[in-house]
């Protein structure tokens, strides 16, 4: 029996899956699999967070096509692939393109070599607006419009000739594993992406263009798609077109608008990476590669505290914690401890970038690297933003309903002492029965002094030659030109 086999990758929907749309059309049985790759799970990008949120996922698709129509291993690719091909005989393997790691990439080719060899076509299909192996801007924004207007590649699940054939081939552990619970986290599935999709145009996202920059109030009100977005359960275009079905709903103009320019640059960030993949790896920016950066022990230290939320400073362990137990933090904040770690800290944006993809839910390579560049002022080509991270506080918690939330030790401080609570004379610390160095940590860095050595040095090197030349090289890349 040949069969069709779809690999669903990080696109775990079965609506606007054009590979599933396609490999249907054959006749030929169609069998989903899904593989949890031993690759993967000891990438320091991932977390046990990401798998839960994929077994979820397929959980979901499980329940709406019959049993046996999807294949779950957990192996290396291509054995994966080699064990199937033997068993069933692959006629043809369908699959978005995947703008990942540099070891999926490498694993992608090894797949296509594979298939190869025994004449099997792989067809991959572009995910979004990205275009592979692209070098200029021209035209791309017409592209995105031209692609997130089109028709979504739908299909009736009960028309499809299904190979029932798939089993479950997982360790126990590894099952009771993927099925912790834990509320804190978002639930992964195309199920429940909708309704996330329809609470926020029917009520939530009323106030988005208000609450999107708050740490409290942007956990009700912002899409919270994106970590669906990430993961698959649901394609931009299906969103996009969402949002325009309801674009003349009355008092909601500016949050849609707001919303609406979230979702243009979401496939802008991720060509980027597309275009420039070893920013993985290094600076886009070569210029930056000699800055002046902490090191040894120090550096060491200072991380650590950062990944804990053991920092001193309020605002930024409260984010850090936030992150930990729910994998959700608006994106002001995402910003601040990047700034904070990078600018602040003075450490190699190197250093916390497989962290804070470890405890994003919505780790996304694109997005993730093309935004942690340029929050890092690594970029030559953005406006330089060091984030302070009381001001941040003061602004945008300023009666510390957030920071209280994740630091519960500073619960009974007034303002202002729970965004400075190292201004607290001992006699105060007595009083609100808050020791710091030892109920709280005592502040790592002087923000004052870190601010203004990372505002000397960030825009003295903004000017050095190599920086310059390597910003127009940047510029005519990636950034599209006003008449496209």
């Amino acid at each position: 029996m040949a069969i069709n086999l779809v690999w669903p990758k990080r696109d775990l929907r079965q609506q606007d899956h054009k590979p599933l749309l396609e490999a249907s059309k054959s006749g030929h049985p169609v069998l989903l699999v899904y593989n949890f790759e031993p690759m993967l799970f000891e990438d320091q990008h991932f977390s046990d967070r990401h798998w839960r949120f994929v077994w979820q996922s397929l959980i979901d698709i499980k329940s709406k096509i019959p049993q046996g129509a999807l294949h779950i291993v957990s192996k290396d690719a291509k054995q994966a692939f080699n064990d199937i091909h033997q068993k069933w005989h692959i006629n043809a393997l369908y699959s978005y393109q995947e703008i990942g790691l540099n070891n999926t990439f490498k694993r992608d080719i090894a797949i296509q070599n594979w298939c190869l060899k025994r004449g099997i076509q792989w067809t991959e299909y572009p995910i979004g607006a990205v275009i592979r192996a692209l070098n200029s801007r021209q035209n791309w924004d017409t592209h995105w419009q031209q692609v997130m207007r089109s028709s979504q590649d739908n299909l009736n699940l009960s028309q499809i000739n299904w190979g029932q054939i798939g089993t479950t081939e997982l360790s126990t552990f590894l099952v009771n594993k993927l099925n912790e619970q834990y509320s804190t986290f978002q639930q992964g599935g195309e199920s429940m992406t909708h309704k996330v999709l329809d609470s926020f145009f029917q009520q939530r996202g009323k106030s988005y263009a208000f609450s999107l920059s708050s740490p409290s109030l942007s956990v009700e009100h912002c899409s919270r798609l994106s970590a669906y977005l990430a993961w698959g359960n649901i394609s931009l275009k299906q969103v996009y077109q969402k949002l325009l079905s309801y674009w003349h709903k009355p008092s909601w103009r500016r949050s849609l608008v707001a919303f609406s320019s979230r979702l243009h640059w979401h496939c802008h960030f991720i060509q980027k990476f597309e275009s420039e993949c070893q920013m993985e790896f290094y600076c886009i920016n070569k210029g930056y590669e000699a800055l002046p950066r902490v090191t040894g022990d120090e550096a060491f230290e200072k991380l650590q505290a950062w990944k804990t939320g053991q920092t001193g400073i309020p605002m930024v362990d409260a984010c850090m914690r936030s992150l930990i137990n729910t994998g959700y933090l608006n994106f002001r904040m995402r910003a601040m401890l990047v700034s904070f770690l990078t600018h602040h800290l003075a450490l190699d944006w190197r250093l916390g970038v497989k962290h804070l993809a470890s405890v994003f839910l919505d780790f996304e390579p694109g997005i993730h690297y093309s935004q942690f560049q340029m929050q890092a002022s690594v970029t030559g080509i953005n406006t330089i933003r060091i984030y302070n991270p009381i001001k941040q506080g003061e602004e945008k918690d300023p009666d510390g309903e957030f920071i209280k939330t994740w630091l519960p030790e500073l619960n009974e401080l007034p303002a202002p002492f729970f965004h400075t609570p190292w201004e607290m004379t001992p006699m105060e610390q007595l009083m609100y029965n808050v020791e710091l160095g030892s109920d709280y940590p005592m502040q790592i860095v002087d923000i004052k002094q870190s601010y203004k050595a990372a505002q000397s040095l960030l825009w003295q090197w903004k000017s050095k030659p190599q920086v310059k030349i390597e910003a127009q090289r940047i510029l005519a890349k990636h950034v599209r030109p006003s008449t496209s």
